[in-house]
């Protein structure tokens, strides 16, 4: 099959009910999803306690978080199997080759990344906001609440990030899901499957889905820097 009669399959599957496409994309956006919402709320109570505590070693705390933004995909993918395989401590709980795994997966990979961007934006807001804080006599929770509302399109921008980085990931998923047909299958696995099975129109499909996902977010983040940036200057 050409490649032009490929991608004409591609777009009959994106426009009919390929029983075999969509499931696949649901996984991926409730697999990522739920694990941007779980790396979410470890990552702004964390930024914003490195933004608002002076300490011995923050440095060295906040160099590392950065170098782990780029963490490898699969290690964290070995990690996790240590952990959930049999002889791993968390062998008992049966997570291994299931969704719930692979969002463990994307959780840990992610938490650096938002974590790291989150605790920028949130010192920059402190920067700005500081000296009227200060002159309030704000309690550090009213500090905390007022950084967080203040900086709320650009930690919006910053959860965008970390879905998009989770839904295009494949090492570690592939690693602790097994890229199992119907339960563990989402659109990275399956684009790397179904290439090496020589099945492109699915692949193409999944991957014309994929990219436009990811340009989804990527547009999503750059509209709303553009109103918080025409809102407030």
């Amino acid at each position: 099959m050409t490649e032009q009669g490929s991608l004409q399959q591609a777009f009959e599957l994106l426009t009919g009910s390929d029983a075999a496409l969509w499931p696949i994309v649901w996984l991926s956006l409730q697999v990522s999803g739920l694990a941007t919402l779980l790396a979410a709320i470890g990552a702004l109570p964390l930024a914003a306690w490195l933004a608002l505590t002076p300490f011995r070693g923050r440095s060295a705390v906040v160099a590392v978080l950065n170098a782990l933004m780029g963490l490898p995909a699969v290690v964290v993918g070995l990690m996790v199997y240590l952990l959930l395989s049999r002889a791993g401590p968390l062998g008992p709980m049966g997570l291994l080759f299931t969704p719930a795994a692979m969002v463990v997966a994307q959780t840990i990979l992610i938490l650096p990344l938002m974590t790291a961007l989150s605790r920028q934006t949130l010192e920059d807001t402190l920067t700005e906001c500081g000296p009227y804080l200060r002159s309030l006599r704000a309690t550090r929770g009213q500090t905390i609440r007022t950084l967080l509302w203040e900086a709320r399109f650009s930690l919006v921008t910053v959860l965008l990030a970390g879905f998009g980085r989770a839904a295009a990931e494949v090492g570690a998923v592939m690693m602790v899901g097994g890229n199992i047909q119907g339960v563990t299958r989402v659109m990275t696995t399956a684009i790397a499957l179904e290439t090496s099975k020589g099945d492109l129109p699915l692949a193409l499909a999944l991957g014309l889905v994929l990219l436009s996902i990811v340009l989804a977010v990527n547009a999503a983040a750059a509209a709303i820097r553009h109103h918080a940036q025409r809102r407030f200057g």
